[in-house]
């Protein structure tokens, strides 16, 4: 398949029917090496997969909030081109290729100079199917971006010059350019003059501020007043406009990929129509559970033959990243760096399941909750985001954006163990909910370093709830996980394990030690979020986005495809 793709991408797609080849595009779902092992291994109906844009150097990106939607399907971003950098990238696409990925690999690569693309080019030459040089970023630092791509002169002679310095370059050459310009077929022309092999269209519309519903304040988080690029639904049309002017001045030879707003086979249809080869998915995979990719794009493919929709039934027709404004009821403090915050509003959360915080102009954080009638967080002290919330005062507005995640399914047990280390306590009272309407008999233990007023960190949830005893460190770390060599464990049991990814491998290993049963122990994974909605690929764990399945994953499921979590 692939080396047809690839002879095909090679010669003009512009004929009445033709196949319709999908991919994915930067800096959505297929942002890690990963989540692209799984698209490419269980997605096949994705042809062509593109990864985020790496650069010479790792960045951080912007701080949350990276990604809003302020109405259905209309979604504004700013991540700042968060990448591992070039070391880091490199060893995984080569990693990628070496386990013989299927899909045409078409790698993203961000620079301010000409020597950075150069050196980006250089390592990925040979090593990937395409480079694109991503010469468009609406929200990029200066330099970055569409900085690039808005000047005719610039990006013309940066592709020269890329060009011209490398003699062998056997990777397809893809320039991806910005909509927000009046000659952007003039560019892409220029572009394919001097070397390039396509060009890819459209990045993000804009920047333009995304103000918030509720609170009336921007949403995203940056150095540009919140200002960010446009996807998704209202794109599309000049997504469709820009394409069409592309292929209208570069002629039918080289390969163009289009993207912006497609999100069904008749909008995908349209953009073959006005010249592309390729078409990319992007915002759309934000309203579609993971499990769902597969059947939702071969839905896409059917409807592109018939012009019957099909895809509708797998997209979610609801707005996800609604806040909702709660007023603080009360703050607790626990000892030096811990407070439970109560607001004034319900907000249904099951064991596995999760919400944001946002303060405007501060951040925004993912947190499970402790309680969801009233919604109460457990709150530690740690960076610039949790110092901001010790600092608010009872009466003072927050805003919570959720649920995510989904529901932990497990095996009935009639004994469990419950096993939570730190802060990772506060996933314990919805669990012993699920587990107590199970008719299941707990035991639980709680390790922390210190406790307040004699009682443990949500001790007056938890007791009432089954055998339940705090181990204080006391100086040995995680101290707690001594009481395991007294479990009784020849009887139906399951184990749940709370706390940092160490906490839970070490107590797994003991359990298994003792001859606990694999099959019957589940670890919350609470893998670092930015989005919520399967967007940015950040919460991956092995091959499945636990803002979607849930934190609740069982440790044989880890053991085969995250093994690393779990080997201490």
């Amino acid at each position: 398949m692939k080396k047809t793709l690839r002879e095909t991408l090679e010669k003009n797609h512009c004929k009445k029917e033709i196949p319709l080849y999908l991919s994915t595009v930067s800096g959505v779902i297929t942002t890690n090496k990963n989540i692209i092992n799984f698209v490419d291994k269980k997605v096949k109906e994705i042809d062509i997969i593109t990864t985020k844009s790496y650069q010479v150097t790792p960045n951080l990106g912007n701080r949350e909030p990276i990604l809003c939607e302020t109405e259905m399907g209309n979604f504004g971003n700013s991540v700042g081109l968060r990448n591992p950098g070039l070391e880091k990238a490199i060893i995984d696409v080569k990693e990628l290729k070496d386990n013989n990925i299927e899909a045409f690999l078409n790698v993203s690569v961000s620079a301010n100079t000409i020597e950075d693309f150069i050196t980006l080019c250089k390592a990925f030459n040979n090593i990937a199917d395409s480079i694109e040089l991503n010469f468009s970023c609406p929200h990029a630092s200066k330099g970055f971006g569409s900085s690039i791509g808005c000047d005719i002169n610039i990006a013309s002679e940066y592709v020269k010059e890329i060009k011209n310095s490398i003699s062998d370059f056997k990777s397809l050459l893809f320039i991806k350019l910005t909509p927000n310009v009046e000659n952007i077929g003039e560019i892409a022309k220029a572009c394919i003059a001097n070397g390039a092999d396509g060009i890819v269209a459209i990045n993000t519309v804009g920047p333009i501020v995304h103000i918030d519903p509720v609170s009336k304040t921007p949403i995203l988080q940056n150095k540009l007043g919140g200002k960010g690029g446009m996807s998704g639904n209202w794109v599309y049309q000049r997504a469709l406009e820009c394409v069409k002017e592309i292929r209208e001045n570069i002629g039918d030879e080289p390969i163009l990929l289009g993207m912006g707003g497609v999100d069904n086979g008749l909008k995908a249809r349209a953009m073959v129509e006005v010249g592309c080869d390729a078409v990319g998915i992007g915002s759309a995979f934000a309203r579609v559970k993971q499990p769902n990719w597969s059947n939702y794009l071969k839905a896409i493919k059917q409807e592109y033959k018939t012009n019957k929709i099909e895809s509708n039934k797998y997209l979610i027709h609801e707005r996800q990243m609604e806040y909702k404004d709660m007023k603080i009821n009360s703050i607790a403090y626990h000892g030096n760096d811990t407070i439970i915050i109560e607001l004034d509003k319900n907000l249904s959360c099951k064991a596995g399941e999760f919400a944001f915080l946002w303060l405007p102009g501060i951040g925004e954080k993912p947190f499970t909750l402790s309680n969801d009638e009233p919604v109460t967080f457990v709150i530690k002290r740690r960076g610039e985001f949790t110092k901001a919330l010790w600092d608010l005062n009872i009466g003072d507005t927050v805003f919570v954006r959720g649920i995510y995640g989904s529901e932990l399914e497990n095996r009935v047990s009639e004994n469990a163990l419950l096993i939570a280390g730190g802060t990772g306590v506060a996933v314990l009272p919805s669990l012993c909910k699920k587990l107590k309407k199970e008719k299941t008999k707990l035991q639980i233990l709680v390790g922390t370093s210190e406790v307040s007023n004699k009682d443990a960190l949500l001790e007056y949830a938890l007791a009432p709830m089954g055998d339940f005893k705090c181990v204080c460190d006391d100086g040995v770390v995680a101290r707690v996980l001594n009481e395991i060599d007294t479990i009784d464990i020849d009887k139906d049991i399951n184990a749940y394990l709370v706390g940092p990814e160490i906490f839970m491998a070490n107590a797994a290993k003991k359990l298994i030690d003792r001859g606990f049963n694999k099959e019957n122990i589940y670890l919350s994974m609470e893998k670092s979020t930015r989005c919520g909605v399967g967007m940015c690929g950040e919460c991956v764990c092995g091959e499945v986005l636990t803002c979607q399945s849930g934190t609740f994953l069982k440790y044989e499921y880890l053991e085969e495809f995250a093994p690393e979590v779990i080997k201490r």
